[in-house]
């Protein structure tokens, strides 16, 4: 009599989740418009999933759990603020989006996503730019401070300071909770375009976990850059920022083999590529080059086309490639496009200019913990035939990843240098 209890737990473990992935933003978003309290929003939503453990198994899963978990998270909102309205008084709180109305969208209506309001209030100039992006993840996508800490390369305990600081500042500034005016949104827009793009990056391959890809995220990235589109249509970074997650996450079919197994462009099978993801990215592409000097991802978007419009591997053309990182080295200088553009060099090359390439950021601090590095050298170690040096490369690689399916690849690779 017991197998079907434990069924029907982990049915509601399951259920409860996937609602977690998929309407945590939401959930949270819709809280703090009635608490006004970011600590105190996530605490109601996280109490409204622990509800949802508790009751769904005997009450059934509903029908729009986004909706029952919105609707316990206000209800715990309002109690507390009732219960201790007297000291909430006398505490800073989040301004509520009636001072002054966002803008509309193209076809002139008002923009009231409430995930969209969220992402601006992290993302106040008033805030430090590491801080904007790190608190928007935690908040608006559910991730652990771990998982942030990874995303940004530091360590959990400085992420987890950097996020309560943020916090601080935004209760004890008072900043909006609303989408900012028009004449508002320069200095906030490139913040935000970061925070949907680490947001993507993330869901596109998974910092841990069984799964190489977390959907949820993918799907709520794209969702955020099409609003900014509808919002600023005659931008040319969030064009540009909207074509790189389409031509990205068109190859997304064919990235995991049958049973599991990862898949390098090389092997992807390119029919199962979202031919009209493709055909909107370019044209974005097209639009977001227009601007001069075109932004960083503007150039990552047209690195993406280059991958999408080689019908084969061998048609790909790396020299292009490497000449568009060059230029987003540029403008952007970061040690993680600096590893991109090391890789694309080799590919370009040889092996041995892209290893040349690679030793040139081994004392970068920032990739220190950064597994990609290791497993590149790797690759070029294994093509040049230096067995030895791979094999510490892999080994080095696999101490750093934390992903299943990445982790299933380089110890495949590392078992195959050990065969006689």
């Amino acid at each position: 009599m017991t197998q079907p209890r434990v069924s029907a737990d982990a049915s509601v473990a399951a259920a409860v989740a996937d609602a977690h992935r998929r309407e945590w933003a939401f959930v949270l978003a819709a809280t703090v418009r009635v608490t006004r309290d970011l600590d105190l929003a996530e605490e109601c939503v996280q109490d409204a999933y622990a509800r949802a453990l508790a009751t769904w198994g005997s009450r059934g899963v509903p029908a729009n759990p986004g909706a029952w978990l919105t609707t316990v998270a206000r209800r715990r909102g309002v109690d507390l603020l009732r219960r201790d309205a007297t000291l909430r008084r006398s505490l800073p709180l989040l301004l509520d989006d009636q001072v002054e109305p966002g803008p509309g969208d193209a076809a002139g209506h008002a923009v009231t996503d409430d995930r969209l309001r969220l992402i601006f209030t992290c993302c106040h100039p008033a805030i430090a730019p590491e801080a904007q992006v790190a608190l928007t993840l935690r908040l608006l996508c559910g991730l652990t401070t771990a998982e942030v800490a990874r995303a940004f390369l530091v360590s959990e305990p400085t992420m987890a300071a950097r996020i309560t600081r943020a916090k601080k500042k935004i209760a004890a500034a008072r900043i909006p909770y609303r989408v900012p005016s028009g004449a508002e949104l320069p200095e906030r827009i490139n913040a935000v375009l970061t925070v949907v793009h680490l947001l993507f990056t993330t869901g596109h391959t998974a910092p841990a976990g069984a799964d190489l890809v977390r959907r949820d995220l993918v799907e709520r990235s794209l969702d955020l850059a099409r609003m900014l589109r509808a919002l600023l249509p005659a931008d040319a970074d969030v064009a540009g920022l909207l074509a790189l997650t389409l031509l990205t996450d068109a190859r997304s079919a064919s990235r995991v083999g049958a049973r599991g197994r990862l898949l390098l462009l090389d092997e992807q099978d390119r029919a199962k590529w979202d031919r009209q993801a493709i055909g909107e990215g370019i044209a974005l592409v097209r639009e977001a080059l227009q601007r001069r000097p075109p932004g960083r991802f503007a150039l990552m978007a047209a690195i993406a086309a280059v991958h999408a419009e080689a019908p084969t591997w061998q048609d790909t053309d790396w020299r292009e490639i490497v000449a568009l990182y060059d230029l987003l080295v540029q403008i952007w200088p970061s040690p993680v496009v600096a590893l991109n553009r090391g890789v694309a060099v080799g590919l370009a090359r040889g092996p041995a200019a892209g290893l040349a390439a690679l030793a040139a950021l081994a004392a970068e601090p920032q990739l220190a913990g950064y597994g990609y590095l290791a497993s590149a050298r790797a690759d070029f170690l294994r093509r040049l035939g230096r067995t030895g040096e791979a094999r510490q490369a892999y080994e080095e690689a696999l101490l750093l990843t934390e992903n299943a399916v990445e982790r299933d690849f380089l110890a495949a690779r590392l078992a195959g240098l050990t065969q006689p």
